[in-house]
């Protein structure tokens, strides 16, 4: 090896040793997820590691993506309509938007970028085929870390699936180190673009926490909003849409009837690929023949999401009720159709995360952040009993700037 090779491997060495001694160290967390609102970013101060972890949130911000941009993803989550020269293209380009995202809420956090340690990235997925051990998310490492001249760790699924894993989901592995209760147990429901669900028995131990994607968060809801309002509305703001209309029970037991995902056996993970926009499409116009208002349609989808999360909480999750306490984050904790009708019919205390002191927005940003820190401190940061994995893996990959 060179003497200049030498040097330089010297200095990356030390790098990492002088970040991984630190008490505590400042990380940025990104997120972007199905619903493409945009790129959630987090600047969080961690201390320790493991079940020791202890963090507080600096800032958070979301950069939201443009129509172009919106519509840039969606061409390439879709085989018909996506191509080689346009994913290599977007990689780069959602790099640098991902970079921006990092950037904004360091300085929102009144910091510098020579302040913070790492970032950790998600990345944007646009395929995920679990049942062949294979996803894709772009957003380009190596353009973050160039352009923040931050260490830079991302692309986190693709360990777990090496060893047999669905690579989803990963969050429940941040929720057992935060959330997790010694006298009683926690639902934690993520609701995003798709819905996601961490079962917390009292007193866990890893491989007692059960984890899943439960099928359509808000990506249904969201499509149907921009058809029934020729693009003004992405989604449906507060619930105020649905409040407005009447649930079709007919209805609601036929689209629960033509979903294969819902009671699908766990370990499961989905994704656009599976409730695809035709797929919103072709709801939306089933409810029009039905002579429903728009409002009537979009109550109904909501309770059909609604319906899809509280069959897999009763069927895999929780099935002897023991479970007096559903904890919910992302942008569906802001519908207060969803939040009632889950309160009505899991007969639990259906909370948000901010009623025990955390954000609902930031929490997938905040997790992605501490995946981060456990994959620099060479832990294994993966949950093989929610995602079907052989065995403990530390998930991720490691840029230099």
């Amino acid at each position: 090896m060179k003497r200049k090779e030498k040097a330089r491997v010297s200095i990356m060495i030390s790098t990492l040793n002088t970040l991984l001694n630190k008490p505590k160290k400042m990380a940025v967390g990104l997120m972007s997820g199905t619903s493409l609102d945009g790129i959630d970013a987090a600047v969080i101060e961690i201390e320790g590691s493991g079940i020791q972890t202890k963090i507080s949130l600096l800032s958070f911000n979301t950069l939201p993506y443009t129509n172009e941009e919106k519509r840039n993803i969606l061409r390439v989550c879709d085989r018909s309509s996506s191509s080689v020269e346009q994913i290599c293209l977007l990689n780069v380009v959602l790099g640098n938007k991902f970079a921006d995202a990092a950037m904004h809420s360091i300085h929102k956090a009144g910091l510098n970028l020579k302040d913070v340690d790492f970032i950790s990235s998600h990345g944007q997925t646009i395929f995920h085929m679990p049942d062949h051990y294979a996803t894709l998310q772009i957003g380009e490492l190596s353009v973050i870390a160039s352009k923040t001249g931050c260490i830079t760790v991302g692309d986190f699924r693709p360990s777990d699936m090496a060893v047999g894993g669905q690579g989803a989901p990963l969050v429940p592995f941040v929720d057992y180190l935060l959330f997790r209760h010694t006298d009683h147990a926690r639902i934690l429901l993520n609701i995003g673009g798709m819905a996601n669900l961490t079962f917390l028995p009292a007193n866990a131990k890893p491989d007692q926490v059960v984890a899943f994607d439960t099928g359509p968060g808000n990506v249904l809801i969201d499509t149907m909003m921009s058809i029934g309002t020729n693009g003004r509305e992405s989604y449906d703001r507060g619930g105020e849409v649905a409040l407005s209309g009447q649930v079709s029970e007919e209805w609601l037991k036929d689209l629960l009837a033509q979903d294969c995902f819902t009671l699908k056996k766990t370990p499961k993970s989905t994704g656009r690929e599976v409730y695809t926009q035709d797929l919103a499409h072709a709801i939306y116009f089933q409810g029009k023949a039905r002579n429903l208002s728009f409002s009537d349609i979009i109550s109904t989808v909501t309770a059909y999401t609604a319906e899809t999360i509280i069959l897999n909480i009763q069927q895999f999750a929780d099935p002897i009720g023991c479970t007096k306490e559903v904890l919910v984050g992302g942008g569906g904790s802001h519908n207060q159709a969803m939040m009632s009708y889950l309160q009505s019919r899991l007969g639990k205390q259906v909370a948000s995360m901010e009623d025990i002191n955390f954000s609902s927005d930031a929490k997938e940003a905040i997790a992605f952040a501490i995946l981060g820190n456990e994959f620099l401190h060479g832990n294994s940061n993966n949950l093989p009993s929610a995602t079907g994995a052989q065995r403990h893996v530390p998930m991720g990959k490691l840029v230099l700037p």
